[in-house]
């Protein structure tokens, strides 16, 4: 069984998958390829985010490996989301509490300063409970936003692609499959797994 918190990358090379797996495995795969005559355009892709990303693959594969971005640990700020600056000694960053300006209105602050160990406890409880309420609208949501991303780059020009788009916003997997059926093969199952593979079929 796949690890899930192991974040994922597929490349593909023109309308082909070429490599699929951990960051590292992926990159060397594209570095080997990229050196091989008349290769078509390499595109290394997040199955997190469908966001297509850029490595710098000069030098040796020990260099290429050295250089790889780094994964965020649990509860770390993701690198493209810095945080606000704030006073050094806020927050308690051995137990990952990160200090953030929070913008209320009174009645707000009125009502979690009353709250049973304030304001801060009272925030997080109701993040962990909103997290636990809305996981799985939140997962098919950051898996449809996934499956958008990449299609519109490996798949923007293809034919049904609006028609795709409008099925998968509505949730219609078997519209969303059906016209999508048509594609390159990697292209459509990399696509139909990034929009559905967490979900059963209905």
């Amino acid at each position: 069984m796949a690890d899930k918190t192991r974040p994922l990358f597929t490349a593909f090379n023109g309308p082909q998958r070429l490599a699929a797996g951990p960051l590292a495995e992926v990159a060397l795969a594209v570095m080997q390829a990229s050196r091989r005559p008349a290769v078509l355009p390499i595109i290394i892709f997040s199955d997190a985010t469908g966001q297509p990303i850029d490595l710098d693959l000069r030098g040796t594969e020990h260099d290429v490996i050295a250089r790889l971005p780094q994964p965020a640990s649990p509860g770390q700020v993701e690198a493209d989301e810095p945080a606000a600056a704030e006073p050094r000694g806020r927050g308690r960053p051995k137990l990952g509490v990160v200090a953030r300006e929070v913008t209320l209105l009174p009645r707000h602050w009125e009502w979690l300063g009353a709250q049973p160990g304030g304001a801060s406890v009272a925030l997080r409880k109701l993040v962990d409970e909103a997290r636990r309420n809305n996981g799985d609208a939140d997962r098919a949501r950051a898996a449809r936003d996934a499956a958008y991303r990449f299609m519109s780059v490996m798949a923007g020009n293809l034919a049904g692609f609006e028609e795709a788009s409008r099925a998968l916003f509505a949730d219609d997997r078997r519209c969303f499959v059906g016209l999508v059926a048509g594609w390159p093969d990697d292209i459509r199952d990399h696509v139909v797994k990034l929009a559905f593979s967490d979900r059963a079929e209905p």
